[in-house]
């Protein structure tokens, strides 16, 4: 039976728009803090800092008002607005947690170029420099050293170390100012940077564009201004809450630009014009410039990241392999996009818990350490190289590499009938799954109405869409012991399609066991349940009922991705499919550290649709982003399991 996604209550809906809030006020700023408090102790300043081309960038500085000490600089570069503005207008918090504020930094805020008050024009993701014998040549390297220079020459009590920091697209500022690096910066922590926006940030994973994601972006950011101002964008008004049918009635995304924006947005038009890996994304990509870096560098991120995860792993695995000898650590937790940022966070997702507040743990173990050793030398701050949360087992864990160094290469195969091992397929004959593959009813990625993507969508219940036909499951036996994997999960499929592009969504699966005591209905053996059985009490929501209930049979998504399968062999050269013919299709998920406990059982489904996270395939070898209605086709997909095609997905299993 399809899933009516119209039958979510109203309460689901509440509650998931008020996650959603949570964590995008967590992702730009702290909780609602006190400005006398911080007017108290701290004098604003403002100023329009020179660049080496004459474009001047406007900046606010709080400096500590007891000026008898020396202060270290904490800098934060952002396209989001520095406000308030103002002399006399404050901030309620400063710095990355109170911890900050408390202990004594000149805080520096800075508008990049092109945004808010700040002068010159603004090049989203603006690339590197490949060439710096011209003196005048701008990056966002060298405006961070500009503003660097004058602040350390310019503010009085200043002890000469400046540390950088930032949240997504300030993340990208803070590690791009790592790049030719002034040698004032002494720490950097660039939290969930946004480094490469084909391969697997924000835009597009793997080529294929998160459409929901992109198109709300780009709908109030980065249009073109007069001049300075300090008045953000108009918002956009869907005229729905559901994403769902908003991007279905949108039909093919060349019409977005004609309905909607109307050639103002410049880079949603970027988009549609550079569909492959080209020269426009490729120049974008920060880590072929994160070498030879020199300062002591903290990348964090969280596992349930929908927007940076990629930019967090890679980051701190590029700086790992090109700068040996600096202090480069890793530090990843539950959390969302910024979840770390709420200081009494991060206990929770949706209906799963991790037993504390991670988010206090992090600011007050990790992050203020970090900046205190290297910006003031206090504290005892000895790091081990990746400080990462287990979760399933809910533990932080300090490892000397990541991924772990005792971590094991193991195979696990689809198989007949549904099942998922470790054993590989012995079977001769041709051995396949079918489904078969509709744009014009894409598989939903969430069961949650909303117009914005919900953060929980990362560890949602699978269920849901369980029981469509065009969702393919394969699922293991009750594991015997615990099953821990860390790193990446490669994916290495064989495949068919009657069309000539497709969509492959893999998602790996923690399903949760039955509890009896909670089923009075069931009197079938609890292994002998049927996978997308209900779990829950007839009549009743899940999310509403008792944790045990709510858990019972849970489906909980533990890592999903997608593959643009023109691009299964090369991002920068689309290669359409043979119809009918088995190929191979080969990537990766996004690293995880994650433990099937005892009595679960891991699953892994595939379908060809995430939508309206992932944009329709065609499933015609077009180009997708100028497609007409005529090119969407159903496609028969087949999934192949057999000696001669072992689809598979190959984990790192770390012994108990």
């Amino acid at each position: 039976m399809r899933f009516d996604r119209r039958t979510a209550t109203t309460y689901r809906f509440v509650t998931a728009c008020l996650i959603v809030l949570a964590f995008s006020r967590s992702s730009v700023g702290r909780a609602a803090g006190d400005e006398d408090r911080v007017r108290s102790r701290y004098e604003k300043m403002e100023y329009r800092i020179p660049m080496r081309d004459g474009v001047k960038l406007f900046t606010i500085v709080y400096a500590p008002r007891e000026s008898s000490k020396i202060y270290p600089i904490l800098l934060e570069r952002t396209p989001y607005g520095i406000g308030p503005y103002g002399a006399n207008a404050y901030r309620e918090t400063l710095g990355p947690s109170r911890l900050f504020e408390e202990s004594g930094y000149i805080f520096v805020y800075q508008d990049v170029r092109g945004c808010y008050m700040s002068e010159g024009s603004f090049e989203d993701v603006r690339p590197c420099l490949l060439d710096r014998r011209d003196a005048r040549a701008i990056d966002e390297s060298t405006d961070a050293y500009d503003t660097i220079d004058w602040l350390i020459k310019t503010l009085p009590n200043s002890n000469g170390k400046v540390g950088l920091w930032g949240i997504s697209y300030p993340a990208f500022y803070a590690a791009a100012a790592l790049v030719d690096a002034h040698p004032a910066i002494s720490a950097a922590s660039p939290q969930a940077p946004l480094v490469d926006w084909f391969v697997g940030d924000d835009t597009h994973h793997n080529g294929a564009l998160f459409l929901q994601q992109e198109f709300n972006f780009d709908a109030v950011f980065g249009i073109p201004r007069s001049g300075p101002t300090t008045e953000s964008n108009p918002a956009f008004h869907h005229g729905t809450d559901d994403a769902y049918r908003f991007f279905l009635d949108l039909g093919p995304i060349a019409r977005a630009d004609e309905l909607y924006f109307h050639g103002k947005h410049k880079f949603w038009n970027d988009v549609m014009n550079h569909g492959n890996y080209d020269l426009f994304w490729k120049r974008r990509n920060l880590l072929p410039h994160l070498d030879r870096v020199k300062a002591p560098v903290l990348t964090v991120g969280g596992w349930f990241d929908a927007e940076d995860l990629y930019g967090s792993l890679h980051v701190f695995q590029r700086i790992e392999e090109t700068s040996p000898g600096i202090e480069n650590v890793l530090a990843m937790g539950p959390w969302a996009h910024g979840g770390w940022n709420d200081f009494d966070g991060g206990a929770s997702l949706g209906p799963i818990t991790f037993g504390s507040s991670t988010s206090r743990y992090y600011q007050t173990k990790i992050e203020f350490p970090f900046f205190e050793k290297h910006l003031k030398n206090r504290g005892s701050w000895n790091p081990a190289k990746a400080i990462v949360f287990e979760t399933g087992r809910n533990s932080w864990r300090e490892l000397d590499a990541w991924p772990p160094r005792n971590a094991l290469r193991r195979s696990i195969y689809l198989g007949s009938a549904g099942t998922v091992g470790f054993d590989e397929p012995r079977d001769r004959a041709i051995s396949f799954d079918e489904f078969v593959s509709d744009p014009a009813d894409p598989v939903p990625y969430t069961s949650i109405i909303s117009i914005d993507y919900p953060a929980t969508f990362m560890i949602e219940d699978q269920r849901f869409v369980a029981g469509r036909a065009d969702v393919v499951s394969y699922r293991s036996a009750k594991l015997e012991n615990d099953l821990t994997i860390a790193g990446p999960i490669e994916v290495d499929l064989y495949v068919s399609t009657s069309g000539t592009d497709s969509d492959w969504v893999v998602k790996v699966i923690d399903e949760y066991p039955v509890r009896v005591d909670r089923i009075a209905a069931a009197k079938a053996p609890l292994d002998d349940l049927p996978h997308d059985q209900p779990r829950v009490t007839p009549g009743r929501d899940p999310s509403r009922q008792a944790p045990l209930d709510r858990l019972a049979g849970y489906q909980r998504l533990v890592r999903g991705d997608v593959m643009r399968g023109k691009f299964r062999e090369r991002l920068e050269n689309p290669k359409l499919f043979e119809p009918n013919r088995p190929t191979r299709v080969r990537f990766s998920l996004q690293d995880v550290y994650h433990t099937f406990l005892r009595g679960h059982r891991l699953m892994i489904q595939i379908q060809g649709s995430w939508f309206p996270l992932v944009d329709r395939n065609p499933q015609t070898f077009v180009d997708i982003y100028h497609a007409r209605a005529g090119d969407f086709q159903k496609a028969t997909q087949r999934v192949y399991h057999d000696r001669e095609r072992p689809s598979r997905i190959e984990v790192r299993v770390v012994p108990n």
